[in-house]
């Protein structure tokens, strides 16, 4: 594949991340995702064309700029409030970023940004000394990663050839082709499991689990150095008999073959990103056990599952052993 016009939308780097993969990293989020978590704090994600963010705090006034409906090519009826541009009609728009473009304010930002393999090589090269000291490099997260699997393979092995270490982040619903193609160049993979019962899991995320099973037993089959995360959430997947679900597959059928199991608390993030999407929060009248509470409910979890012989921590800032 030429590499050279392959291109990637992606739409956030993230530099020095330390909670995704070992040492210090560089995180491309890739856009696109085939789930549609209730939780997801990442709403910019979903989708894999780019879009609009709009925000009206930062909008300067219609009256006095109004570049974005004057440089808007397709006739988009843009939404204005108390002078403020507050929406527009999705459905009539094509995404080619002109509006965020003109904009002088921030008030609308593009949420998605093509670029080719050796452009998103040169940003993550560009801390490799860090990485160096650190024993990091570059995790590929989304949205779902996979759905633009030939673009993360080529750029792992741009990072191989360079000494560059290189993670995945997937929920791994995806194809098994696209597993293949990354496969032979990620060094670590992380995905989740977020519930055990196919039909909970696929009211609550779009979509069952038996393609993610089956994808990570195939990847412990393959002795990929795969760390597996549960989102903890009062109400979906927070029971005993849940966790303890979860900790017998990993230790019956994948024979416990994980770096580390990751219970990590549930937080509302994102709300923001939603509305300038112009998007309802899934989640928003949630209100969540007190911290005392769902700290506690962590800890026990994390017994419940180290009973099992499997190596589980309460957050994700625990150094994975190998």
């Amino acid at each position: 594949m030429d590499k050279s016009v392959l291109t990637g939308t992606i739409f956030n780097v993230q530099p020095f991340t330390v909670h995704d993969g070992p040492g210090i990293r560089t995180e491309l989020f890739m856009k696109g995702c085939s789930l549609s978590c209730e939780w997801c704090s990442n709403p910019e994600g979903i989708h894999s064309c780019r879009e609009i963010g709009i925000y009206p705090d930062k909008c300067i006034g219609f009256d006095k700029c109004g570049w974005c409906e004057k440089s808007c090519r397709n006739g988009v009826p843009y939404m204005i409030y108390d002078n403020k541009l507050v929406s527009i009609d999705r459905s009539k728009c094509q995404h080619c970023m002109a509006c965020a473009d003109a904009c002088p304010s921030g008030g609308i930002k593009p949420w998605g940004k093509l670029y080719t393999v050796d452009e998103a090589f040169k940003l993550v090269k560009k801390d490799k000394a860090y990485y160096d000291k650190s024993g990091g490099g570059v995790t590929i997260s989304g949205g779902e990663s996979l759905l633009q699997a030939d673009f993360v393979a080529e750029l792992f092995k741009l990072c191989r050839a360079e000494g560059i270490g290189t993670c995945v982040e997937t929920a791994l619903n995806v194809p098994r082709e696209a597993v293949d193609k990354v496969l032979p160049y990620a060094d670590y993979w992380i995905t989740d499991i977020k519930h055990m019962d196919a039909d909970v899991h696929k009211a609550r995320t779009g979509a069952d689990n038996v393609r993610i099973l089956d994808n990570i037993k195939y990847l412990t089959d393959k002795n990929a150095k795969l760390v597996i995360r549960i989102p903890v959430i009062e109400g979906f997947n927070a029971t005993d008999e849940n966790i303890r679900a979860t900790g017998e597959f990993i230790a019956n059928e994948l024979g416990g073959k994980i770096l580390q199991l990751q219970l990590l608390p549930y937080r509302k993030l994102g709300i923001e990103k939603y509305q300038s999407l112009n998007k309802s929060y899934p989640m928003g009248d949630y209100t969540g056990p007190e911290r005392e509470i769902w700290e506690a409910n962590l800890l026990r979890f994390r017994d419940i599952l180290r009973e099992l012989g499997l190596p589980a921590e309460a957050g994700s800032g625990s150094t994975i052993k190998e």
